[in-house]
This record gives C-alpha cells, structure tokens and sequence, in this order.
C-alpha cells in the first residue's frame, strides 16, 4: 500500500510540474507576441469643403432656414448671418457658429446643419494621377481602400505600370512614397494588396515602357 502510495505521490508532482511549466510557457509567449501588422485607424470626422451642400435647419424658424452650397473661398451666408467659414469644420462646429451668429436676432437659436452633398476639404481629397481610366480627385470616406478608389477611377489604363504604382503620403509634414501593386490586386485579386488610404493621399499610376 506504501509503494502504491508514494508511487501516485510522485505521479501527482510530476503532473504538477508539468502544468507549472506550461503555465510559464504560455505567459513566455503571450508577453513576445508581434506586434500587429497595421495600427488600428482613429476616427475621422467629415469636414467640410467648398462645394458641399449644407441644410441649415433652425429649429421653429423655417424663415431663416436654408439650403447652401459652401462658396469657394469656404464660407457661407445664410438668412440674418453674412460669411460664415464653414471649411474645415464638423456640420456640429457649424451649428454651434451659425447659433452664436443668431443670437443677436433669435432667443436661445437651436441649429442643425446637415451636409447633403460630399466634397470635403482639398487637403483631404484623394488625388489619383498618371494612367487611370478617369483621372480625378475623390472625397475622403471613412475605411477608404485602395480597392475603393481603384472603383471609383475605373480601374487601370492597358498602358499602366501598375506594380510601379506610388502612394505619395503627407505625414507630420514630410513627404512618403509607397509603393502599391495595382496589377497583383486588379488582375490577380490578390487581396493582401489592398491598403487603406489616408486623407490626402496622392495615387501615382507610372506608364509602362515596353
């Protein structure tokens, strides 16, 4: 009975040795693990831009309420309220504005402007120049992709060089090329060659000489 005993006593600390070292594995192994390929993208407000279509809606005062298009130089002019810039704001920075601007003429004003039309601000338009179908500058979407603009452009010329493919990005003030392959995601659908775009980006699509 005592050899039995002492025998299912070494088996147990055997197995607990076991779980101790697989324990310490693990916590080994979670505290190295790589760091993710791409950071997780902060939350992008839509700003306003010349061109955008804004419905000022000014709560039991319809007379004063309007439907504008942002002027070029950025600024608005609605019912009792002259130049308002409206570029570069949130339609929530905009109410507050237009509500202050009527106070002069409104007890405690209530806004709400709502943007109808999509252009956004040029610093924030993605540019896509070179050998695309129709060349031209696109609004900035929330989750954009390559993919995205790739659709928005209608793909590629037969005379693009798509694997030579350049995104030019802006970032804290300097200038980045990255390079992109259009050909590998257009023609092979490979997907690991879709990245996200950033506001501001500029698409470069290079000819191929043969």
């Amino acid at each position: 009975m005592n050899t039995l005993s002492n025998q299912t006593s070494k088996w147990l600390a055997a197995f607990a040795a076991m779980l101790v070292t697989i324990v310490i594995s693990g916590c080994a192994t979670s505290n190295n693990m790589p760091a993710p390929v791409t950071a997780p993208l902060a939350a992008h407000d839509y700003l306003i831009g010349p061109g955008d279509s804004v419905n000022i809606v000014v709560w039991r005062n319809p007379e004063v309420s309007s439907l504008i298009t942002v002027r070029p130089d950025g600024k608005i002019t609605t019912p009792l309220v002259e130049d308002v810039v409206a570029i570069g704001k949130t339609s929530t920075e905009l109410a507050r504005d237009i509500e202050k601007a009527l106070e002069k003429f409104i007890q405690q004003p209530v806004v709400t402007v709502i943007v109808t039309g999509f252009i956004g601000p040029y610093q924030e338009q993605i540019r896509v120049i070179g050998q695309a179908a129709r060349p031209q500058a696109l609004p900035y979407r929330e989750g954009m992709s390559l993919m995205d603009v790739l659709i928005s452009v209608g793909g590629i010329t037969e005379f693009a060089s798509g694997n030579k493919a350049n995104i030019i990005r802006t970032v804290d003030g300097k200038q980045q090329k990255l390079s992109v392959r259009l050909n590998d995601l257009i023609k092979d659908g490979d997907i690991s060659a879709n990245v996200q775009v950033r506001p501001g980006d500029i698409l470069v699509i290079p000819q191929s000489f043969f």
